[in-house]
């Protein structure tokens, strides 16, 4: 078990990545609410039907769990997996950016969007080229099986 292309790497490191960001934010969701631009409000300080916590807790623990899901597929090469995750991933990017246009997110959670963005036109490409090298071998054969016949 071990990453053997550049599509698998991808995926690796999308994962590593949102893992410790679940991390991160299982251990204190204020970090990460202040590194996304939402105004981070002291616990105590708090209304008690203020459930953002709640929320960013339930998220960190998603991304931790999904990082976990990318590390695994990249470690065993579950390419079917990759491919559903670039346009899912680019869905992720658009609702992002949309929120932001439309002043319901803070300007700095456009890092979110551009993150999955990049992390899935990586991946796709990587899967392309890929494929395309996948493909050139058959012909690369059948040219040499033509020449050892003359």
């Amino acid at each position: 078990m071990k990453i053997r292309d550049a599509s698998g790497w991808t995926i690796f490191i999308f994962g590593v990545l949102a893992f410790l960001f679940g991390l991160i934010g299982l251990i204190r969701p204020e970090i990460i609410l202040s590194t996304l631009g939402f105004e981070s409000v002291d616990r105590a300080a708090r209304a008690s039907s203020d459930y953002t916590i709640v929320f960013m807790t339930a998220s960190s623990m998603a991304s931790f769990n999904i990082g976990i899901y990318y590390v695994l597929a990249a470690i065993n090469d579950v390419k079917i997996f990759y491919r559903w995750t670039v346009p899912f991933r680019i869905v992720t990017f658009t609702v992002f950016t949309i929120l932001v246009i439309a002043k319901i997110a803070p300007v700095e959670f456009i890092g979110v969007g551009i993150w999955e963005l990049v992390g899935a036109l990586s991946t796709g490409i990587a899967l392309y080229s890929e494929d395309r090298k996948v493909q050139e071998v058959p012909v690369r054969m059948k040219q040499g099986a033509k020449r050892s016949r003359k």
